[in-house]
């Protein structure tokens, strides 16, 4: 597409408003950037010697547009601002940053996309994974690490891995996701969509355009999932934990555990998983989706389980930072809701005994279950940020509960409370924007704290 001379309004200076900005100037389009933050604090000067326009310091609802050939939105910015209705109403065309990069994209190259409440970035990461066992050399990001727009300014690949968020999908009008896998549905942004409905219509959009050649990855443990993909066009594959689950209406295959690892149902294919980065339930279930998305684009089954052997893991995600006199500290701070630290407790043995870090920007949803999951196992809650007080509202009748407002007094706390064979484990089951810049700040703090512990 031609966007030489265009004027393009975009809307958000974070990764992904930066790099649209980028490749919308390789294209010859005339750029302003939007942003709440005062311009000065936008690391944008790049762009500003390179003519971009940056008007920051105003509510993004509040501002005026005018009359732009193209306005691009950030996943972080909210459509439903009237800014960005007006836009609309006027006729000027909206795409988020992942409909703006995908037309860039090179002729057949094939996407596969990965979303759901919880564990989608630990099944992009390892679905990269496999596919670079497999010789794919994939692109690997999205919402997960580096911009699709970053991506395609360099040479081309034949196949791009991506992480999709709810708020991606929502901007994504024409993209063909070749291989879908949608893992799971909990609760969760309910301060930004109007009820689990609205939340569930968001994620379903990664099968929206596919085709019948096409694949479509779903959780057959999840009502939600396999109904949001009623209606997709691509062969429907299914996974459980369920051994015995007889294949649901609708799907061609089943991928369920057996001794050891799983099947994948297809193919006669057994793998093991025996890999610590993959510890628990909830990633024999990524494990299993990643594993049907890339032997479906063409890795053979001795290279999946190249790939699951070989699987790093991710930073912030159930990661042992350190044995310290035989207490194991681990960091989940990427569990920034209820679900994904729910998930958090499951991955430990019965019996195992946690001293339970969590707290800081809620996102609606209750505690209760978190606290209802934490009998018999959690020894302690430790309680950071702004939740702390309905944290220890639910968790006081099952555990004792100490306060301690900020992470460093926790990870003090807890040096003290914590016996050797137990884990100290950092799961907040909350965003972290009241007290840091993100969860991989709120993380690389945590690790930094247990790494200078004597």
């Amino acid at each position: 597409m031609d966007l030489g001379g265009r004027t393009v309004s975009v809307l958000g200076a974070g990764a992904s408003g930066l790099a649209a900005s980028e490749l919308l100037l390789s294209r010859g389009a005339r750029v302003t950037l939007w942003d709440e933050r005062p311009a000065a604090q936008l690391g944008a000067e790049a762009l500003i010697g390179r003519g971009v326009a940056v008007r920051g310091g105003t509510p993004l609802g509040d501002v005026d547009l005018g009359r732009p050939d193209l306005v691009v939105v950030s996943p972080g910015v909210p459509l439903r601002l009237s800014s960005i209705v007006r836009a609309r109403e006027s006729g000027v065309p909206v795409w988020g940053e992942i409909e703006l990069a995908a037309r860039f994209l090179p002729p057949g190259a094939a996407v596969l996309g990965v979303t759901g409440t919880n564990g989608k970035s630990t099944t992009t990461a390892l679905l990269g994974a496999l596919c670079e066992a497999g010789g794919l050399a994939p692109f690997v990001g999205g919402n997960l690490g580096t911009p699709l727009s970053r991506a395609v300014l360099e040479p081309a690949r034949r196949m791009y891995v991506l992480e999709l968020s709810s708020f991606q999908l929502e901007g994504m009008e024409t993209v063909r996701v070749h291989g879908a896998a949608l893992l799971n549905l909990t609760p969760d942004h309910l301060d930004r969509y109007d009820g689990m409905e609205d939340y569930a219509a968001a994620k379903a959009r990664i099968f929206r355009n596919q085709q019948p050649g096409d694949v479509a990855v779903v959780n057959a443990d999840d009502p939600w999932t396999l109904r949001m993909a009623a209606d997709a066009r691509g062969r429907r594959f299914g996974f459980t934990l369920q051994p015995e689950l007889a294949t649901p209406e609708g799907l061609v295959g089943l991928a369920g555990p057996v001794e050891g690892g799983f099947q994948l149902g297809v193919a006669g294919v057994t793998l093991r998983l025996a890999n610590r980065a993959l510890r628990g339930a909830h990633n024999l279930a990524n494990a299993m989706a990643a594993s049907l998305l890339a032997f479906h684009a063409g890795v053979q089954p001795v290279r999946l389980q190249v790939g699951l052997d070989g699987f790093p893991g991710l930073p912030h995600r159930l990661e042992s930072v350190r044995t310290l006199d035989g207490v194991e500290w681990v960091n989940d701070s990427k569990a920034t809701n209820v679900d994904a630290a729910l998930t958090a407790l499951a991955a430990f043995p019965p019996g195992q005994r946690l001293w339970l870090i969590a707290g800081g920007k809620g996102k609606g949803a209750p505690y209760r279950p978190l606290a209802e999951a934490s009998v018999g196992k959690v020894a302690g809650l430790l309680t950071v940020g702004q939740d702390a007080a309905l944290l220890e509202s639910e968790f006081s009748a099952v555990c004792p509960v100490h306060a301690c407002e900020t992470l460093d007094r926790a990870v003090a706390r807890a040096r003290t409370l914590a016996r050797p064979g137990e884990v100290v484990l950092l799961s907040p089951a909350c965003a972290s924007f009241d007290q840091f810049k993100n969860f991989e700040h709120r993380g690389a703090t945590f690790r930094a704290l247990v790494e200078a512990l004597g």
